[in-house]
């Protein structure tokens, strides 16, 4: 078994399928686009493992707690790595996470969004390692998210 993917068994956290979005919703882009070595992975709000939005949905600060944030921003780390895989074939040819953006849809005055999207890095972290793991990173919060999602996240990522 691939090495990223035994840590995952190890922790007991399984690869999202892909998102199952609603049939109103039209997606006219690539989910994971590669370009030569480099891949651009678009926005991903939390899903289920089965793909379905994960609950629950609102603003991190109101409806949702920082705690809930963080675990929908590490859902997001299972949805991004199950669209790499069947992008790439294998999480281990990653050899270096870029760039992270988080975008926390976020209640009036909340402003804790880099410990929301600590879900996120600290799971990609743990599985790479601080050297392929290590990535620069913006968290930011916003008045809205699609499909009323607590967090959303795209990132880039090299491979071999």
């Amino acid at each position: 078994m691939p090495k990223i993917e035994a840590k995952l068994e190890q922790m007991g956290l399984k690869l999202g399928e892909p998102i199952q979005h609603p049939p109103s919703v039209v997606i006219p882009f690539s989910w994971v686009l590669v370009r030569g070595k480099h891949v651009y992975i678009a926005g991903h709000v939390p899903t289920n493992q089965d793909g379905s939005v994960a609950e629950p949905l609102g603003k991190v600060g109101g409806e949702v707690t920082l705690e809930q944030g963080y675990e929908a921003a590490k859902l997001i780390a299972l949805g991004v790595l199950g669209d790499l895989k069947r992008e790439i074939g294998d999480l281990d040819r990653v050899t270096g996470w870029g760039r992270v953006l988080g975008m926390v849809n976020a209640a009036p005055g909340f402003n804790q969004t880099t410990a929301v999207i600590n879900g996120f890095s600290e799971l990609i972290l743990e599985l790479y390692g601080p050297e392929c793991g290590a990535h620069s990173r913006s968290a930011i919060g916003v008045a809205a998210l699609p499909l009323d999602a607590p967090v959303e996240i795209e990132a880039e990522c090299d491979f071999d």
